[in-house]
């Protein structure tokens, strides 16, 4: 397993929409890499392959408290969603910037497992605001895109500072 890169902003790559996979195999250890690099984050409890550069529509989450549990979604696509919620949003691509966003309440999730096995995820606690946040990923959107420019500004100029 390796420790992969977190793109962050503005890196053009993470505009980039991931691509479906077509070979589950082939994507095993790529996905072990995601966890690892997941784990070795202090707080990250997602990530999405186009966070690492990769077109791979790949994401892994892990709401358990140990940091013990991750689940791989291939392929994900939400297909319903319903409700409002408005909650703070951190990401590993924006290091420390957190905001409000506006999200659905309650989703439905589509995707194969990590054995290529059809999945259907019926959420509305904070699993559908994660979902929702690394499909985003998935399309080529980070968080920041749903708040009003001055918002976005902010967060880069925080990401840049950060680098200084």
């Amino acid at each position: 397993m390796a420790v992969l890169d977190i793109l962050t902003i503005p890196d053009e790559r993470l505009k980039r929409p991931a691509k479906p996979v077509e070979d589950v195999a082939a994507v095993q250890g790529f996905i072990d890499d995601l966890i690892e690099t997941m784990y070795v984050t202090e707080d990250g409890i997602g990530l999405a392959a186009t966070q690492v550069g990769s077109e791979h529509a790949i994401i892994i989450i892990d709401l358990s408290e140990e940091r013990d549990s991750p689940v791989a979604y291939i392929n994900p696509e939400i297909v319903e969603a319903t409700g409002e919620y408005i909650g703070e949003e951190g990401c590993l691509s924006i290091p420390g910037y957190r905001s409000k966003v506006k999200r659905f309440e309650k989703v439905k999730v589509t995707a194969l497992d990590r054995e290529g096995n059809p999945v259907e995820v019926e959420t509305d606690d904070f699993l559908a605001i994660v979902l929702q946040h690394e499909i985003d990923h998935l399309r080529g959107k980070v968080f920041i895109e749903h708040l009003s420019m001055m918002k976005q500004q902010m967060a880069l100029n925080k990401v840049r500072k950060m680098r200084k």
